[in-house]
Parts: C-alpha cells; structure tokens; sequence
C-alpha cells in the first residue's frame, strides 16, 4: 500500500502541475479538496481520469467520487479493493 500512496502522490503532482510541490508535502489523510491541497472540479476531473487510464477504474457517482478523492489514502484503499 505504501508504494501505492507513494506512486499516486507522484501522478498527482504531474497530472495536475503541482511541480512546487514534493510527495513528501503530501499527508497521506491530508484532504485533497478544500482546507488540504486546495483542489478543484477540474483537478477531480484530472484525477477521474488518471484512475480510469493507470488503474482501469471508473467512478460513475459522484457521490461515491467525493469519499474515494478524499485523500491520497481512501485513493489508495479505493484501487485496492477495486482493482481488476
């Protein structure tokens, strides 16, 4: 799972052009939206996308998209118990 965290935090940086910013900057609970990374619905598309393309998951609610984007972490757990 660590190695996991480790690489979405790197895809995170370059899919969004965080380049100000290290893996190590990013808490693993650390909320992406908000108060945390201060992400928006374009960097949630972004990330949609990454999952879909690396991970062949797809996110079809967005309901389900808010608690599966929270953090680097529920990304994680989310791919984990998803992949195919």
């Amino acid at each position: 799972m660590d190695e996991l965290i480790a690489r979405l935090k790197e895809q995170i940086i370059e899919e969004l052009s965080l380049e100000d910013l290290t893996a190590d900057e990013i808490g693993n609970d650390e909320p992406l939206f908000g108060e945390g990374l201060g992400l928006d619905s374009i960097d949630a598309l972004s990330l949609v996308v990454v999952l879909d393309r690396e991970y062949g998951i797809q996110i079809e609610d967005p309901e389900q998209g808010k608690d599966i984007l929270f953090s680097v972490k529920t990304i994680a757990q989310y791919i984990e118990n998803n992949k195919k």
